[in-house]
């Protein structure tokens, strides 16, 4: 099994509306695989579809190895918490899961005070869950989603809203989970800067349409400190480079090369490049933010 989930040009369409349009993604068992995009941009209606709580009105997806009508016998491996968690507010923490639990078919009578530990809310009593503060709340969520023992958990958005201490918490928790039990997690959120801290792979999502998928190292490669050269033969260029000792660089497009090394050395590289009759057109050091190149990517300037 090369990927633990993958879809296949997913498209979901309400009335004339496509809310997901040719959505095709990859992630493979381990993976903290983070969904990016704006609100209103389709992830909710994507996790929605992978976790069998909406059909797609065309394309099809393969989980666990399972594809067609087969993958609905899996879908108890999933563990999902989206928009808001589904709890009783007049009930404490540990009701709750005890009903997840029978509903679950789980019987084993450790599993409720072990997933209140997992995720912090072994102190939380008897207080019941409409008086706990929101990132209470997501925690609550994410222990729902973990009865059964899922491999592979859904969060939408986990962090929206929370304080800076709330999303600390969520994301040591994810990463914890991650690491001691190996499950695989998909979450979307808005904000890039909180998922670059954790997640592994990325997906950016914008309109419906999945821009471009990516790792962790590909991500930072892009952002990273870097000189841009603009020339007007790139082949002769790298050629240049090589001759420098400078290997660490990015044929961009027919004009374009991005060098991660040497970055102070950018008017030796200009000269170089003219004793070999290579025209510069232009070089400067760039050092893109991940918030400026995934507004870059999707062309604006703020969530919708």
């Amino acid at each position: 099994m090369e990927y633990l989930l993958s879809t296949n040009c997913l498209t979901k369409q309400y009335g004339k509306h496509n809310a997901v349009e040719q959505v095709s993604l990859h992630i493979r068992q381990g993976d903290i695989y983070g969904l990016i995009g704006r609100n209103g941009a389709g992830k909710t209606t994507l996790l929605k579809i992978i976790s069998g709580l909406a059909a797609p009105t065309n394309g099809d997806f393969s989980l666990f190895g399972y594809e067609g009508k087969e993958k609905y016998q899996v879908m108890h491996r999933i563990g999902t918490l989206i928009e808001e968690p589904g709890v009783y507010p007049n009930h404490s923490a540990e009701e709750n899961l005890k009903l997840k639990c029978i509903a679950m078919g789980v019987r084993n009578k450790e599993v409720v005070p072990q997933l209140l530990k997992t995720v912090g809310l072994h102190d939380a009593g008897k207080k019941r869950v409409k008086n706990f503060s929101l990132g209470m709340k997501q925690r609550l969520g994410i222990a729902l989603a973990l009865v059964g023992e899922p491999d592979l958990v859904v969060l939408d958005e986990p962090i929206n809203g929370l304080d800076p201490q709330g999303i600390v918490e969520i994301r040591e928790t994810i990463e914890r989970l991650n690491k001691e039990r190996n499950i695989t997690f998909i979450i979307s959120s808005h904000i890039l800067e909180e998922l670059s801290k954790i997640a592994t792979n990325y997906g950016i999502i914008h309109n419906g349409r999945l821009l471009e998928e990516l790792t962790r190292e590909e991500l930072l490669q892009k952002c990273s400190e870097h000189i841009e050269l603009k020339t007007d033969d790139t082949a002769k260029a790298c050629t240049v480079l090589e001759a420098m000792g400078i290997h660490k660089y990015k044929v961009v497009d027919k004009d374009t090369i991005q060098i991660f090394e040497h970055l102070s050395d950018g008017g030796e590289i200009a000269i170089k490049l003219a004793e070999n009759s290579v025209k510069t057109l232009g070089i400067s050091v760039k050092n893109e933010a991940l918030e400026d190149y995934y507004l870059n990517l999707t062309g604006g300037d703020g969530n919708d």
